[in-house]
């Protein structure tokens, strides 16, 4: 359960007491650091750490395993406020009494989240809604914990050895991005649309309809749903629905959402998606995901490759789905991949994991310095969640196997022999109309040749990191030639008399005994680092 402070404004150092007093509590100087622990801290620091924690969960490398597992059960329940609170804050949005506005409001809450708090509403028409409402002063706390976090990193990164601080930075930005969709209700309502509007021809699936006139960038409302939940396995069998079709409509519309919309839902727990009149309705459509054309096409691309154990497609797929960021070591990230397909060595569409393949994927990216789209990484969590959904409700469903048929469909669908034989006319004119060109751009290295105009560029792979190793030695012993030269200089105008003199030493030699103690150090401690 997550506690909250109390609403009222408060300084960054009451903020910084307030997480002191959490880790006290924890007693995180004087004992171990546990998974279970962490999750625990996380949730009793607020939201933000919430937020931080679902996210790290699901960036692979950052984490071991056993931490990552366990920080997927952090919980987003939170004590529910007072509904004189939400009374306020409804008043202020609307710029009226709420008895002029709804019927009635239940006030017990339905629902209470680290971002808004969910009641059960009447309108003056007698239809019945759902009122989201925001924190008050959620927006202040969250950004306040960001601004410690980013005060922490740059701190951090004065001791760096590595670049992991720059990624940690990277993540508090995405994770802010995120946080900051989810709290402009304005957004979610335009996420709904478009979400109804990209099912609308499926019969089986739905989400609720936004009353647009009544919602704010912090007050959402929406028809109100009044069936089961997906994982409530007894109350749906008892109303006579099988629930292993409506695994198979999930797991269909959710392959539909990622691989033909590209936009899908981030967080499909069985809390967000319901069942009623015999439809799979997806609630709170405020974390979305996007895949371009472009990244859906690699992401399909990827799958194909490792089934046919083709790596070298494989190879560009990562490179599609990633950003280069830096010089990039094409022979190790051959070898990478290569590692990876051979852990997949006897996989095929059956018993192909594909969150794994996704969580695979990112890692090896991350490795090669590739920045990945925040969608893929919100792929890898939606098919994780889904299937662990698929796997409670209906085990005999497999969502692997619907991704498969479903590709299958796809890709008979878009092919086209007609298609593929223009393109194979095109390739081939442009491979011959460049083949043509080559007796001459032989000629003209022949004569650049003969006449001491050529030059010859070698970029040996993998001898970075040996000329940086061989750059740091250089520069270590040239900082002990001049520590060495210090002393010794020091020490001969230390037995003169020249002035100005401390204690009758020369104020000269004690300054270079100082700058080279200080180098002295400086150098041990880059020794002690590397070590």
């Amino acid at each position: 359960m997550i506690k909250f402070p109390k609403q009222t404004k408060y300084s960054s150092s009451h903020r910084l007491r307030e997480m002191v007093l959490v880790l006290r509590k924890h007693n995180v100087l004087t004992s171990d650091m546990t998974p279970e622990k962490l999750r625990l801290i996380l949730e009793d620091l607020g939201p933000t750490f919430v937020k931080l924690g679902q996210i790290l969960s699901l960036k692979p490398g950052f984490l071991p395993a056993d931490y990552a597992i366990e920080l997927t059960k952090l919980q987003t329940q939170a004590k529910p406020l007072d509904f004189s609170i939400i009374k306020d804050c409804l008043e202020k949005e609307y710029n009226k009494k709420i008895e002029d506005v709804f019927l009635d409001i239940d006030d017990h809450a339905l629902g209470s989240a680290s971002i808004a708090q969910v009641h059960k509403a009447t309108l003056k028409t007698g239809e019945k809604i759902v009122i989201k409402v925001q924190r008050p002063g959620i927006y202040e706390v969250m950004a306040k914990d960001i601004v410690l976090l980013k005060r922490a990193v740059s701190i951090l990164q004065v001791f760096k050895t590595s670049s992991s601080i720059l990624d940690f930075n990277a993540i508090l930005d995405e994770m802010w991005n995120i946080t900051k969709q989810e709290m402009d209700f304005m957004m979610e309502a335009e996420h709904i649309d478009e979400f109804k509007r990209l099912n609308s021809e499926d019969i089986f699936v739905d989400c609720p309809t936004v009353k647009h006139e009544l919602t704010t960038a912090r007050v959402l409302v929406m028809e109100y749903i009044d069936g089961h939940r997906i994982d409530e396995i007894s109350k749906l069998k008892a109303q006579g629905y099988n629930v292993e079709e409506l695994g198979i409509h999930l797991g269909k519309n959710y392959v539909k959402q990622i691989i033909e919309d590209g936009y899908f839902h981030a967080d499909p727990h069985p809390g967000n998606i319901w069942i009623k009149n015999g439809k799979i309705i997806w609630l709170d459509l405020g974390m979305m995901g996007r895949l371009s054309s472009k990244e859906r096409d690699a992401l399909k691309k990827a799958v194909y490759a490792l089934v046919q154990h083709d790596t070298y497609e494989m190879k560009n797929a990562i490179l599609t789905l990633g950003t280069v960021q830096g010089k990039l070591n094409h022979i190790q990230l051959y070898e990478d991949i290569d590692n990876l397909m051979n852990r997949y060595s006897n996989a095929n569409f059956q018993t192909l994991k594909l969150s794994e393949l996704a969580h695979d994927i990112i890692t090896v990216a991350r490795r090669h310095k590739l920045s990945i789209n925040p969608g893929l990484s919100m792929f890898a969590r939606g098919v994780v969640t889904i299937e662990s959904v698929l796997k409670i409700c209906c085990p005999n469903v497999n969502f692997i196997d619907i991704f498969a048929s479903y590709m299958r469909a796809d890709f008979k669908r878009n092919f086209s022999w007609k298609e593929e034989f223009t393109k194979f006319k095109r390739d081939s004119y442009l491979m011959l109309q460049k083949s043509m060109h080559i007796p001459e751009q032989l000629s003209d290295i022949l004569k650049m040749t003969m006449s001491g105009q050529t030059k010859v560029n070698l970029d040996l792979t993998g001898s970075e990191e040996p000329l940086r190793r061989l750059d740091k030695m250089i520069n270590k012993l040239i900082i002990g030639i001049i520590c060495s030269a210090l002393l010794l200089g020091s020490s001969i105008i230390c037995t003169t008399n020249m002035t100005p003199q401390i204690m009758e030493i020369p104020i000269l030699g004690v300054l270079g005994y100082l700058v080279a103690v200080f180098l002295s150090i400086r150098l041990m401690i880059n020794i002690f680092k590397e070590k």
